[in-house]
C-alpha cells in the first residue's frame, strides 16, 4: 500500500512539473545565494542538489554568491572592524584583501567542490574575469543627515559583458560568479552580490532572478516571520522602503530587485534556503514558497494570485 502510494505521488509530481519544464527549458535563471548558505555544508548540498535538477531539465543557471558571514568572521580573526551603512559593507584596503580571499578563494572554490559532488559542471568566475563586470569606485555618498559616507573600495556597475557568461552557458556549464570586480585601471572593487545578480539577470534577459536568503521572503513586519508577503509589485516595494518597513540587508536586496525588474526581468523571487526544496517548489509549482515581485500586480494571472494567497 505504501509503495503504491509513493509511486502515485512520484508520478503525480512528474506530471505536474512537465508544463513548467516545457515553459522554462533553455531559459536563463539567475540565482543569488548569500554567504550564509555556503557556511553550512548541508545547506550548500541541499541548494546545489536543486540547482542540479534545474540543470538536468534544461534550465540555464547562473549562480551568483555572496560571502558576508565569511568575510566578517575573517575580519574579526584579523582584528579588523566591519562597518555597514544602509545594509552595505564599507570596504577599506584591508577589508578588500579579506573580500578577495573570501569571495574568489574560500567561497567560490568550496561551491565548485560541492558542485562536483552533485555532478554539476560548474566553472568559477568573478566580475574581474574577461571584463565580465565593468565598474567604477563609488564616490562618497551624502546621507539624509548631511554626512558623507565613503564606502572605500566599493564599486558601482557601469556595464556587464553578458557574452562572457553566454559562452559558458552555451558550452553546457554553470557559471558560479563571485561579485568582486575592478575598474579600468585594475583596482579591485567589492560589489554587493544582489546588485551583481540583478545586472547579470538584466543583461542575460533572464526569465527569473531568484534570491535565496535566510528569511522566508519579504515580510510586512520584519520582526514577524509570519507576515510573509506572497506577491508585490515595484510600487508596493517603494512604499515599504519609504515607510521604513525594509531595513539592513533587505535595503540593497530591494534596490537590486527594483533594478532587475526595471531592466526587463519579469519575475523576481525571494525564497528561504532553510525551507526544504524551496527552489524547486518556487519554480515547479504555482504556489511557490516565498515572495514574488513583478512590475505590476495587475499583470499576474488569476491563478498566480489565488495560488499565492492560498499558500500564505
Amino acid at each position: 500500500m505504501t509503495i503504491s502510494h509513493d509511486r502515485d505521488a512520484v508520478v503525480s509530481a512528474l506530471k505536474h512539473a512537465v508544463p513548467y519544464i516545457r515553459l522554462f527549458k533553455h531559459k536563463v535563471f539567475v540565482l543569488k545565494a548569500g554567504g550564509e548558505v555556503f557556511a553550512d555544508t548541508e545547506a550548500t548540498r541541499a541548494l546545489l542538489e536543486q540547482v542540479g535538477i534545474l540543470y538536468q531539465v534544461g534550465i540555464r543557471v547562473v549562480l551568483v554568491h555572496g560571502g558576508g558571514p565569511q568575510s566578517t568572521r575573517l575580519a574579526k580573526a584579523l582584528g579588523l572592524d566591519t562597518q555597514f551603512v544602509d545594509g552595505r559593507r564599507v570596504t577599506d584596503a584591508q577589508s578588500l584583501d579579506v573580500a578577495t580571499m573570501v569571495l574568489n578563494g574560500e567561497v567560490n572554490t568550496r561551491i565548485l567542490a560541492a558542485c562536483r559532488d552533485v555532478e554539476i559542471p560548474a566553472v568559477g568566475i568573478s566580475g574581474v574575469d574577461a571584463g565580465l563586470v565593468q565598474a567604477i569606485r563609488r564616490p562618497p555618498v551624502r546621507q539624509s543627515g548631511g554626512k558623507a559616507v565613503d564606502y572605500g573600495f566599493v564599486g558601482d556597475i557601469e556595464s556587464v559583458d553578458a557574452n562572457v557568461l553566454r559562452k559558458q552557458l552555451d558550452s553546457g556549464l554553470v557559471p558560479v560568479v563571485s561579485p568582486l570586480s575592478c575598474d579600468a585601471s585594475g583596482t579591485l572593487l567589492n560589489i554587493n552580490a544582489d546588485t551583481v545578480a540583478a545586472a547579470i539577470a538584466a543583461e542575460l534577459d533572464a526569465e527569473k532572478m531568484i534570491l535565496a536568503t535566510g528569511a522566508p521572503g519579504i515580510l510586512a513586519d520584519r520582526n514577524d516571520p509570519g507576515s510573509l508577503i506572497s506577491y508585490i509589485d515595484r510600487a508596493g516595494l517603494h512604499k515599504m522602503r519609504d515607510n521604513g518597513q525594509l531595513a539592513d540587508g533587505m535595503l540593497p536586496k530591494a534596490a537590486a530587485i527594483d533594478d532587475a525588474i526595471a531592466h526587463g526581468v519579469k519575475r523576481v523571487h525571494i525564497i528561504s534556503y532553510r525551507l526544504p526544496d524551496s527552489l524547486l517548489l518556487e519554480v515547479f509549482t504555482n504556489e511557490g514558497t516565498g515572495t514574488l515581485v513583478v512590475d505590476d500586480i495587475s499583470a499576474l494571472s488569476p491563478a498566480e494570485k489565488t495560488a499565492s494567497e492560498s499558500a500564505s
